[in-house]
């Protein structure tokens, strides 16, 4: 093995150089230091029944040079122009990954040893890093990962809307370790009285759950009382009957495991209460420059009126709310509609209504002047529906800010609102989720005249 080779381990790049573990998919495949050259075709595993045997026989090691990342967090090589997909590799690396998949147009691959490692490589601040699901960049330095997130919304919007446009650097968290207020372990079916590992999914895999008794990017508290509650479930494993999602949610001075029980946030100078399990941004070190930054945006045209589609408890209508003359929040929820409007009670917010309606419809029981209004929409991960979207066009609004959790989809409705008559005016991704894949980006919109 060369001395510049790094074994890839599934908890963490070592320090010393031995021979690298089989990962978890390939623990009947090629002994370890083996490569296709020396390793005759007839001693492979017995491939998958579905397995296609080109262009890649099944647990093939390949060498293979890493050029880029997917908005996946997967590494991206080429072999004389097939792609390969790596996990876990990084730009600039030259890595031995072994095949387990060949799709139609590219493969994919676990990463078997880092032959050239990048000079961005860090050591992970997890020791279950590569084990977990949850995070794929600890790896990587955060000023790359910021990087790489940048310019994977500006690929997006080039490759899927044929949309090229200046895409602002990243804007991170304050706080890039301890920053999450909620996270839901899950945990199997007991057997025997006994519950197994109580965690998150294993990489790779639909079902497997991985044993997390902590969780850096959780925030001190939820850590603080993680042993606590997970001892706590183990003691009455006789009390459930299938797998459960346990919720562990920071909330002033606890953490609320109840998901209905009422969960205290602050943004600034405002007091959001809401119910434990609901949905609230769970960054909360970043909230105020990202609320501030769309209020930013949503008022720069001068408009005097503000429509917040998928309002939930009131986030974006109230922190905004100050900028308008007059507000309309609308949410398909009652619960979270009637939180928005006690929010707006308790925070003496008194131009600021909600409306309860579906948000394919909710232009109806709008009445501000289209000309002088802002329509700040933040949809679910499966973004917008097309008939949301010809509501929004017909009703015609000055601007439309538009935040989204997974930019593909928002990329998605971008052409149909660039078709509708939007120009984009500025494109401004935000790190909630640092060591993760996972970004929110905010695009704003102008009507073109």
């Amino acid at each position: 093995m060369s001395e510049q080779s790094i074994p890839w381990r599934p908890f963490r790049l070592p320090t010393t150089f031995s021979p690298p573990p089989i990962p978890a998919r390939a623990e009947i495949g090629c002994p370890a230091g083996f490569s296709r050259a020396i390793f005759p075709p007839a001693m492979f595993p017995r491939p998958p029944k579905k397995f296609v045997p080109t262009p890649f026989e099944y647990h093939q090691e390949i060498e293979i040079t890493i050029d880029a990342l997917t908005n996946l967090g997967a590494g991206v090589g080429r072999i004389d122009g097939w792609v390969v997909f790596v996990p876990f590799s990084l730009p600039g690396e030259t890595v031995k990954a072994r095949v387990f998949r060949n799709d139609k147009n590219c493969s994919h691959a676990d990463l078997v040893e880092v032959l050239t490692p990048s000079p961005d490589r860090i050591e992970p601040g997890c020791p279950l890093f590569g084990e977990c699901g949850g995070c794929q960049y600890q790896h990587l330095s955060y000023d790359k990962q910021l990087a790489w997130k940048t310019r994977q919304v500006g690929e997006l919007m080039k490759h899927m809307a044929a949309i090229t446009f200046p895409v602002n650097d990243c804007l991170s968290s304050a706080q890039i370790w301890n920053y999450r207020s909620k996270i839901t372990p899950h945990f199997d079916q007991p057997r025997n009285g006994e519950i197994g590992p109580i965690g998150f999914l294993h990489t790779g895999t639909r079902s497997r759950i991985l044993d997390v008794p902590q969780c850096p990017i959780a925030m001190d508290t939820i850590n603080r009382e993680l042993p606590a509650i997970r001892e706590g479930l183990r003691t009455r494993a006789n009390s459930f009957k299938r797998g459960a999602t346990v919720l562990l949610r920071a909330t002033e001075d606890r953490v609320e495991t109840d998901f209905r029980a009422v969960a205290t946030e602050h943004v600034g100078d405002l007091k959001f209460q809401f119910l434990a399990g609901d949905f609230f941004q769970n960054n909360p070190f970043i909230l105020p420059a990202f609320t501030g930054y769309v209020a930013k945006q949503a008022a720069a045209g001068g408009a005097k009126f503000l429509v917040d589609a998928y309002c939930g408890s009131g986030l974006f209508s109230l922190t905004l709310a100050k900028s308008f003359e007059q507000v309309a929040g609308v949410e398909v929820s009652e619960t979270s509609c009637e939180w928005a409007r006690k929010n707006a009670a308790a925070n003496s917010i008194t131009n600021a209504k909600f409306l309860t309606a579906s948000a394919e419809a909710i232009f109806d029981q709008i009445s501000f002047p289209a000309a002088e209004t802002a329509v700040v929409i933040d949809p679910p991960r499966k973004g917008c529906t097309p008939e949301f979207i010809e509501q929004l066009v017909k009703f015609g609004p000055s601007r439309v800010v538009y935040v989204s959790c997974d930019p593909a989809t928002q990329v998605r409705d971008l052409k149909q609102l660039s078709e509708g008559g939007y120009q984009l005016s500025d494109v401004q991704p935000f790190d909630l989720f640092p060591h993760t894949r996972h970004l929110e980006c905010v695009m704003t919109l102008v009507r073109e005249h």
